[in-house]
């Protein structure tokens, strides 16, 4: 008992919080659902009738929520039960009612419950597309319509309702059915009927139904489904469809004529008239239609919007090629404007774009005089002085007819025009332009230009009611290039190609535009002096900077595939190679360009050829920076300059391992660049790291001695300087020299000379025994060669004589006598060597 009445409270809880918009319709089905099971939970062998009535209503309004909200599979069980209690119900009713009028009174209470109940399976096994079970519970309650008359309306709408969506799915044989249904059901009681004008709508959906099913097929019942409707209630919509049907089924002009003259009392807007007279146009009933057509007016006469019956006129006078027709049509319009005729500003729209079109077509076919005469007509709606966006528009177009008319003056005045009435559109700088060009103004069309490229940075201005998007101003620019270099105005064309590239959002384009203006600025160059030079260089250097940007953006365009991204880097990488061997007479420029080949090279496959190509470009970079690094620049620059060098070779070391893999490069000297360039940098940037370097170098087998004597020189070189790594080089050389097969005497003097100037500075007196020691091995090193060949110098034999006797001298100076008669003696002995000298020094 408890249990029920939580159930029944839950219910009516439910019923009040849904009527106070507290819980939704599944919510509520939810709450339902659980109140009626647990009243089912508590039915007993022999329930009372008020439970058994309670059960049916609870069961009935359950399954209806369920399928209310889309769960159609939800409600069977509950009705199923609604259907069981009603038996129930009846059953238990007959026991205690003996009198056949009590009985009676009963069974039509029962009828009417189990009536719903048979509807909402029908609503049920029809959502979840059991079509067969949908017509057995229909039929049942169809059956059931003798006996309950009023409910005669909801069965036809509910068969209505089924016949609506099932047409929506286009399953045209169920729909006709359950429309065929409706109406049968609908005839079945006039006083519970669904009235006239809910039968002439069934009627439609089913002519219509037949009408888009199978044409050829139904059209018989078609139009006898659309004649029924139109009988039981004569509607616009009626009219229109039968009118359809005849024209598909190729009906003759006399039969679609009694059937419009059906119609003509019937009250019709003048849109309904319109769609009319455009459908029979449109299936190429002329005569027919034209003749509705000019019935019309008739009808409206105090319509203001009369002028939209002349426009739908016109348009088919011109669809019909009846042109002539058709401009005299539109004279009469022209003279109605300026008599109080005017068109509503709606339809004098309409007109303007009807206009518009014609002349487009006739451009299109070249026939400008003609496109002329039609801008000319809608030129005419406009009074003097007046300042509209669209006559702007209408003025360029008329300049563009002109100029191809070579009518030049009067293409300006319609400019003049234009611009007056949109001083700032794109578009009329545009025609500016053309104009310029074609006269060959060259600062107009530079300033005409440079005014495009500058709205076109404004995408978001409006024009003509459409947005001036990236892409419109692209094409102008593009066709100004054009425009320009067919009329030999490079110098206009690069500026707007210069524009266009900054704004060109298709890669293909863009980098089509970028290799025209490369080619441009480049035949210009050829023919310029030295500073107009530089500045067309450094433009062509903007330009590979931007490719190489736009390479780096181009991998998110899903149609820029990855071969056309190759093709393009080797075109400008090789463009910017060529240009760093052409312009070596600049190093800045050259060094630019190199960069920017190994930059753009990086989009290519490392491929063998690539890589060397890399490698050469990072190599004459850092060069480059090396070689301007010594140059009298500031401090600053130099740090600088040489640590963009070091970066360079970085690179190039990596790169130089992968390529050394792809094949044999015993002679080529990367490795020895590679090193005096590293040291050359490193040194001159005081780098901490640079005697980490050199532990390597010492290690090398096969270092050649002409790098060590390099790297020597490098070590002491300002603002490098490095004594100790300047005499080990020294010293490594000069032992690599003693190995020698046969000692080259000039190349042994000249290395011995440096390694004795580093060791023994001149002017120093006070110098240390072990350092005195080693540089008189040097000393004894050179006497064995010099008593071995008569190849040495001369001249640095007497060097060798002089620096020996100075050291003596220095040594005296100090009190050394004993060291200083050594050094002296040893000089001595330098003295026999000498040749045409010996007398003198003797």
């Amino acid at each position: 008992l408890q249990v029920e009445e939580s159930a029944v409270s839950l219910w009516n809880w439910t019923v009040t919080k849904h009527a106070g918009a507290v819980v939704n319709d599944e919510q509520r089905a939810k709450l339902r659902f659980v109140a009626c099971r647990l009243i089912c939970l508590c039915e007993g062998s022999d329930p009372p009738e008020g439970t058994i009535r309670r059960q049916i209503l609870m069961s009935m309004k359950t399954g209806k929520g369920w399928i209310d909200i889309g769960k159609a599979g939800l409600a069977d069980g509950f009705l199923e039960n609604a259907v069981s209690n009603i038996e129930k119900l009846y059953v238990k009713l007959r026991k205690g009612s003996e009198d056949e009028a009590d009985i009676e009174v009963h069974r039509a209470d029962v009828e009417r419950s189990l009536f719903k109940v048979l509807s909402y399976q029908a609503e049920s096994v029809f959502a979840q597309g059991d079509f067969q079970k949908a017509v057995m519970c229909v039929q049942r309650c169809k059956d059931m319509l003798v006996k309950l008359p009023k409910e005669t309306c909801y069965l036809s709408i509910l068969c209505y309702n089924f016949g609506v969506e099932t047409y929506e799915r286009k399953r045209y044989e169920q729909s006709s059915f359950w429309l065929s249904q409706s109406y049968d059901i609908g005839k079945m009681d006039m006083k519970y009927s669904v009235g006239k004008e809910m039968q002439s709508k069934v009627l439609r959906l089913l002519a219509t139904t037949y009408f888009e099913w199978d044409c050829s097929l139904y059209l018989d019942k078609a139009l006898k489904a659309i004649s029924l409707a139109n009988q039981e209630n004569l509607h616009p919509a009626g009219f229109f469809l039968k009118v359809k049907i005849l024209l598909k089924s190729g009906a003759s002009d006399e039969d679609i004529n009694s059937a419009l003259a059906e119609f003509t009392q019937l009250e019709m807007s003048l849109d309904f008239c319109l769609n009319t007279a455009k459908l029979l146009l449109e299936h190429g009933r002329e005569s027919v239609g034209f003749d509705f057509l000019k019935s019309v007016p008739e009808r409206f006469e105090s319509s203001p919007d009369l002028g939209r019956i002349t426009l739908l006129h016109i348009e088919f006078l011109l669809q019909n090629k009846r042109e002539l027709l058709a401009k005299q049509k539109i004279e009469e319009v022209i003279i109605g404007h300026y008599t109080g005729k005017q068109l509503l500003p709606e339809a004098l729209n309409q007109l303007h774009i009807i206009l518009w079109d014609r002349a487009a077509k006739h451009y299109e076919e070249k026939n400008y005089s003609e496109a002329l005469h039609w801008y000319n007509y809608s030129v005419s709606f406009y009074t003097p002085g007046q300042i509209d966006q669209n006559l702007a528009k209408l003025q360029r177009n008329m300049a563009s007819c002109y100029l191809h008319l070579k009518q030049v003056d009067k293409a300006k005045e319609a400019v003049k025009q234009a611009e007056r009435c949109d001083p700032n559109s794109i578009f009329t700088k545009f025609s500016v332009y053309k104009i310029a060009v074609m006269e060959n103004d060259t600062d107009k069309a530079m300033e005409a230009v440079i005014e495009i490229g500058k709205l076109a940075e404004k995408p978001s201005e409006l024009e003509d009611k459409l947005r001036v998007d990236k892409n419109t101003a692209s094409n102008l620019l593009s066709l100004a290039a054009q425009i320009a270099l067919e009329n030999d105005q490079q110098i206009v064309a690069i500026k707007a190609l210069e524009y266009l590239s900054e704004h060109l959002q298709d890669c293909q384009q863009l980098f089509a535009a970028l290799k025209c203006l490369v080619r441009l600025v480049l035949s210009k160059v050829m023919a310029e002096n030295a500073e107009k030079r530089d500045e067309d260089i450094n433009s062509i250097l903007t330009y590979l900077n931007l490719t190489h940007k736009k390479l780096a953006e181009s991998f998110t365009e899903e149609k820029f595939t990855g071969d056309m991204r190759i093709l393009e880097a080797h075109w400008f990488r090789k463009v910017a190679w060529n240009l760093a061997v052409q312009f070596k007479d600049s190093p800045e420029k050259m060094r630019d360009f190199f960069v920017l080949s190994f930059k753009l090279s990086q989009f290519c496959p490392s491929d063998k050829a690539v890589l060397v190509a890399q490698k050469t470009c990072l190599l004459m970079a850092a060069a480059v920076d090396l070689e301007m690094g010594r140059q009298k620049v500031t401090p600053s620059e130099q740090t600088e300059l040489f640590s963009e060098a070091l970066q360079h070779l970085q690179t190039c070391k990596e790169i130089w391992k992968v390529l050394k893999l792809t094949g044999d490069f015993a002679k080529d000297p990367t490795d020895t660049l590679l090193l005096l360039y590293e040291f050359e940098a490193r040194s001159k940037l005081n780098d901490p790291t640079l005697h980490n370097l050199m532990e390597s170098v010492w290690e090398q087998p096969q270092i050649e001695i002409k790098t060590l004597e390099i790297i020597a020189s490098l070590a002491m070189e300002s603002p490098a300087r490095y004594p100790v790594l300047c005499k080990k080089a020294l010293k490594s050389a000069l032992n690599l020299h003693r190995k020698q097969a046969v000692i080259d005497a000039v190349k042994f003097s000249k290395c011995l000379h440096s390694l004795i100037n580093i060791s023994l500075p001149t002017g120093l007196t006070d110098l240390d025994t072990c350092v005195l020691q080693e540089v008189w091995d040097y000393f004894e090193d050179a006497l064995s060669v010099v008593s071995s060949t008569d190849a040495y110098p001369e001249m640095e034999i007497l060097w060798l004589m002089t620096r020996a006797w100075n050291t003596g001298i220095f040594q005296y100076t100090v009190g050394k006598y004993k060291e200083a008669e050594q050094w002296c003696g040893l000089g001595m002995r330098f003295l026999n060597h000498l040749g045409s000298l010996k007398k003198s020094y003797e």
